[in-house]
């Protein structure tokens, strides 16, 4: 044949056929390993009654710096354990708050899609693994019996936002997701590595959580990097500059405890800017729950000049995972 009679291949097909792939292979990881949280959590379990072994509340040193900070450890054990019973009931009551944004704007964004969309079936799959999380998140709260509120006040208005943003503006709802979705996955499995004694309910229940978030973090990941190219040079300068933004507003409402729980124990205001705000160590912390972000950003050419100077800006400029989930002990620094 020819170079004239060969087939032309189009690059668009090909790239839409590589998508719908990669979205078949995730929706069939949630139909082949999927938990429920009322059979795979051992509620009824002694051992996971929230009061017992209640020194396993203790915040853990090596994977949360209120955990290892001098005001807390010089606190009396029944304080610390109050504290660390508050602390982790109110992340799980904040992941439970994100889920239900995230369900309600997916609901829309996969009410408009076409028939045959690959999207549809794993964005169905994905919404029926959140809701049993925002099932299992509340059982923990419920159990630990602590009245928390989860996200701020002000916060908490960023769910009306979801569904116009998931209808009009698809790219921005997804980098919404990650935002929220990167920080828990990261606390989390920095936890669960730890060799820290941690209870049960919260070794369960991230356990179930880490693992079914691997496949909804993917998807964001795989969905910007179909959708974003598409999107002409003007549009994708705008994401690029509301990408950091993103990650930052939400990232600050995921990972910083709400003003009640500072007031609640009397947490100096000093402790309260070191830890999640002004000190270096902080600063990092938080720059590296992006590191995948920042990869995904390279990737899809989010990463300009004026972007570059954003990132950096907002104090969240890093490091670049070479491969998703990377351990930062095996990140090369220069």
């Amino acid at each position: 044949m020819s170079t004239a009679e060969k087939p032309f291949a189009d690059p668009d097909l090909a790239r839409a056929q590589e998508y719908a792939a990669k979205l078949l292979l995730l929706s069939e990881g949630s139909v082949n390993k999927n938990f429920d949280p009322f059979t795979d959590i051992d509620w009824d379990n002694p051992d996971f009654a929230a009061d017992a072994g209640e020194e396993r509340w203790i915040l853990p040193p090596s994977a949360d710096p209120l955990g290892r900070h001098p005001w807390y450890t010089s606190l009396p054990k029944e304080r610390q354990i109050e504290i660390g019973k508050y602390r982790q009931a109110n992340i799980a009551k904040v992941g439970l708050q994100f889920e239900a944004i995230l369900i309600s704007g997916m609901m829309q964004h996969v009410f408009g899609l076409p028939n045959g969309s690959p999207e549809f079936r794993y964005c169905s799959h994905e919404m029926i693994e959140e809701h049993n999380h925002t099932l299992m998140f509340q059982e923990m709260v419920n159990r630990i019996g602590v009245d928390v509120p989860g996200m701020g006040p002000l916060v908490r208005q960023l769910r009306h936002l979801a569904v116009p943003v998931a209808v009009n503006f698809p790219n921005l709802f997804f980098m919404a997701v990650l935002a929220g979705e990167e920080p828990i996955d990261h606390i989390q499995k920095d936890i669960l590595r730890s060799t820290d004694n941690i209870h049960p309910i919260m070794r369960g229940v991230m356990a179930i959580h880490i693992a079914e978030e691997a496949r909804h973090i993917s998807f964001a990941h795989e969905f910007l990097e179909q959708h974003v190219p598409e999107r002409n040079a003007a549009q994708r300068f705008v994401l690029s500059l509301a990408m950091p933004l993103i990650m930052w507003i939400l990232g600050r409402a995921i990972a910083t405890p709400p003003r009640t729980f500072f007031d609640e124990f009397d947490v100096p205001d000093e402790v309260r800017k070191e830890l999640f705000y002004g000190s270096d160590e902080a600063k990092k912390v938080f720059a590296d729950y992006f590191g995948d972000v920042r990869m995904l950003a390279e990737k899809i050419g989010m990463m300009n000049p004026i972007s570059r100077r954003l990132w950096k800006a907002l104090g969240m400029n890093g490091h670049v995972t070479r491969f998703r989930s990377e351990p930062l002990r095996l990140v090369k620094t220069a």
